[in-house]
């Protein structure tokens, strides 16, 4: 897909309603208000921050879904049934089954419905806690995150929907039977009042906030995170001023492979593992199998008390996963026309190093894993010099816990009753993924939930 400018439309353009209000132009903030549109509402998306696309923009692997048309097309024969069970293995058993059960079901269509809009995501990847390939990617590999939204945008201009920025939600406004009838937005020429028959809070997540972080889990107040800078739970403060439900707020992913050397943190995402990638010791041997789950995987790391680990791989990893040219753009990874030479560059035992790549050289050919049981991402060894290195630590990179919802998206007060007009979606809610994400699923619930808000949103306001 080609470079796309998107520019946003100006406060003075701001009306003083619509059908529908969206706080946050992120993945799911901007599905919602093209789903909604679609649909007939007329609708506003307002942004805090300068730049479009929030978290989304920093997603690299895929979106997960289950019996796609792409995986048949691919030969991958896969069912509903196992995405569910391992999505909530990976979750501890504690996510919410409606909210698990809808996403898993409607996951395919969702990655129709992207297709129909020239948003294509044709080609495959697998992640970790995954049995199957499910993470749908850009045929170009690209980091889907920064295509979803890209197209996303495409499409908005296209049908004029109206999106601010530098636009911060500061308030949201009830009527005298409570329910939701708009909010009061901060923009640079003053503060407004825009009346709304519904509210989505779309403003993802708190992985950002220190505060929010050291209430809810203290012993991560000193990681740094993967997050941009305006994630800092914005909607969770609002929601909570008209006694809303927060859940599982100490429900806090740890990404295992995040770049932490520089100023500015670097999500290493979970494809370079799942199209072969292996992580390394000092000793330069392996210690855990990659791609179990993210909360397993990040402890391993973090038991090694070695600053971090190393994650190892070759050219052909690299032609599958094209972020790597980013990570290597902006210094990240070391380079070594040989093993011996990597292994020298980032200090660990040259020796070791070529025995654990020539062992699992050897597993990869025969599909078995005997020191730690990895049965995915072993479609090639790392055979195919240059070789590279990129130096990763554990760092905070998503909020499972938000917004207590139901599978519709309608917000749920501190006595468990629907808050009339208010709905979230996306990080801010909680639920969906228990006490671990399972890589691919936040986009995955950026678009299915997104969806499920316009559509619900529109129902309501229908009737």
């Amino acid at each position: 897909m080609a470079k796309f400018i998107f520019t946003p439309n100006t406060a003075d353009e701001i009306a003083d309603s619509y059908d529908a209000v969206i706080i946050g132009a992120g993945g799911t903030g901007l599905t919602a208000a093209l789903q909604a549109h679609e649909l007939g509402l007329k609708v506003a998306v307002f942004e805090k921050n300068e730049q479009l696309g929030g978290n989304t923009t920093r997603a690299s692997s895929g979106m997960n879904a289950s019996e796609s048309l792409v995986q048949l097309q691919e030969g991958i024969i896969d069912n509903k049934e196992d995405f569910y069970k391992e999505t909530l293995k990976g979750g501890g058993l504690l996510n919410d089954r409606d909210m698990l059960r809808y996403f898993v079901d409607h996951s395919a269509i969702a990655i129709d419905w992207l297709m129909e809009h020239g948003i294509e995501l044709t080609d495959l990847t697998i992640t970790g806690g995954m049995s199957k390939k499910r993470a749908h990617r850009p045929a170009s590999m690209a980091p889907v995150g920064g295509y979803l939204v890209t197209g996303l945008l495409k499409q908005i201009e296209k049908e004029g929907i109206h999106v601010f920025n530098d636009a911060k939600v500061i308030k949201l406004l009830q009527n005298d039977e409570k329910a939701i009838d708009g909010v009061e937005v901060e923009t640079k020429a003053g503060t407004k009042t825009v009346h709304a028959k519904a509210v989505l809070l779309a403003s993802g997540g708190f992985g950002a906030s220190k505060d929010i972080i050291k209430k809810y889990r203290p012993d991560l107040v000193d990681y740094k995170t993967t997050n941009q800078p305006g994630a800092t739970g914005d909607g969770l403060k609002l929601a909570e001023a008209v006694d809303a439900q927060l859940m599982q707020m100490n429900f806090i992913q740890v990404h295992p492979t995040a770049q932490t050397d520089t100023d500015h943190t670097f999500l290493i995402g979970e494809g370079v593992r799942g199209e072969g990638a292996i992580l390394v010791n000092k000793a330069g041997k392996r210690f855990v199998n990659e791609l179990n789950t993210r909360k397993i995987v990040s402890n391993a790391i973090t038991g090694l008390n070695e600053d971090g680990a190393y994650l190892i791989f070759d050219q052909g990893i690299r032609d599958h996963f094209k972020a790597i040219e980013f990570y290597d753009h902006v210094g990240l990874v070391e380079h070594g026309a040989t093993l011996d030479e990597l292994a020298e560059t980032i200090g660990v035992n040259a020796a070791n190093l070529n025995e654990t790549i020539a062992k699992w050289n050897s597993e990869v050919a025969q599909k078995k894993d005997t020191d730690f049981g990895r049965t995915t991402g072993m479609e090639r060894g790392i055979e195919k010099g240059p070789f590279f290195a990129i130096h990763v630590h554990p760092a905070i990179h998503y909020t499972m816990g938000g917004i207590h919802v139901t599978p519709e998206t309608e917000v749920l007060d501190t006595n468990g009753s629907i808050i009339d007009g208010l709905y979230a979606a996306g990080e801010v809610s909680g639920g969906l993924h228990g006490n671990n994400r399972i890589g691919g699923n936040s986009i995955a619930e950026t678009v299915i939930f997104g969806r499920q808000a316009g559509m619900q949103m529109a129902k309501k306001i229908r009737k």
